[in-house]
């Protein structure tokens, strides 16, 4: 971080009133920012630390997104301010001043935004929330009511609005246009199995859709959403009708049976392509199949929480039956 100093910073601000809460809006330079806030985590401070343990990856990640001078972070840096910050106003309450001394704020809301900015060789202008004349049980509360009561956007939507705003990589362009094909494709085994946006009982999500299908593309010499569709869409065919005979067709979209399927299918599809050269169909890949379903009733109906684990247990009866 950059070296910190106990010069007196004065900054415009405005007060705010929310019911019993009182607090000053301001903005600040994100290079005096980071010199002047600490978090007090449950890993060093067990005794009165209630903030979650950095983490770097996310902080490296923002000061890029900084530095590349593209972006923008509008949410305020919540702080609270100590006895180190001597924190005063002035100007009619227009003005606060404060020590930029490093234990000044404690951070009760953007631990990863500050770290972010320390690292960040840009400053930027980033809106701040100061409460000051905090008790430690207060600060705790205010910790809680904002790590509770605001619902963070879900992965599920995230994944399936980036494409809007060109954000994808290559990798999640391709996953994204498959998942597409499947939901919209009448050809599609998975057609009314799959929910774009959110999580759903009794459905498929982009995250666990992207999560099983992800390692299965390195397999693909083709890499495009028609090639891959065409082929997995067979395999799925195969594996719905094996399940729907079994009567256990529900099973299909618990998120541990259908990536343990789909972490199978490069072997399955070996054993098909080993039989069939390129030349193969749905009724290959339920053939190949065959021992995997055999009197395996109950490791679908219950799977427990390990794809890994279940897929294991498939592919070693895959393979008992392909070296006879």
């Amino acid at each position: 971080m950059a070296k910190r100093t106990a010069e007196e910073k004065a900054y415009a601000v405005s007060l705010i009133t929310q019911g019993k809460w009182r607090f000053y809006t301001l903005t600040m330079p994100s290079d005096v920012l980071a010199t002047c806030c600490y978090v007090s985590n449950r890993f060093d401070n067990p005794q009165e630390g209630f903030q979650r343990r950095l983490d770097k990856k996310r902080a490296k990640e923002i000061a890029a997104y900084v530095d590349e001078g593209l972006g923008t972070i509008p949410s305020a840096v919540i702080l609270s301010a100590q006895p180190e910050a001597k924190f005063s106003v002035t100007g009619r309450g227009k003005t606060v001043r404060f020590s930029q001394n490093p234990q000044a704020f404690l951070v009760l809301d953007g631990q990863h935004r500050v770290y972010g900015y320390s690292l960040a060789k840009t400053s930027m202008r980033v809106p701040v929330v100061i409460y000051n004349g905090l008790t430690r049980e207060q600060e705790v509360k205010l910790f809680i009511d904002i790590n509770t009561k605001q619902r963070p956007v879900s992965n599920e939507l995230l994944l399936d609005i980036k494409r809007l705003a060109s954000y994808e990589t290559p990798g999640e362009k391709l996953l994204g246009q498959l998942f597409d094909e499947f939901n919209t494709n009448p050809d599609s085994v998975l057609q009314g199995w799959l929910s774009p946006a959110e999580k759903q009982q009794g459905k498929i999500s982009r995250v666990t859709f992207n999560t099983a299908v992800r390692p299965a593309l390195s397999k693909f010499s083709q890499q495009d959403s028609a090639s891959v569709f065409s082929t997995l869409n067979a395999f799925l065919a195969a594996v719905r009708q094996h399940l729907g005979e079994r009567q256990i067709s529900e099973t299909f979209a618990e998120p541990t049976v259908f990536k343990a399927l789909v972490d199978i299918f490069p072997r399955v599809a070996r054993v098909v392509i080993d039989r069939k050269g390129d030349e193969f169909d749905d009724s290959d890949f339920y053939a190949a199949m065959s021992p995997i379903f055999h009197r395996t009733r109950k490791l679908f109906t219950e799977p427990g929480t390990s794809f890994k684990a279940l897929s294991e247990k498939l592919l070693k009866k895959l393979d008992a039956e392909v070296l006879l």
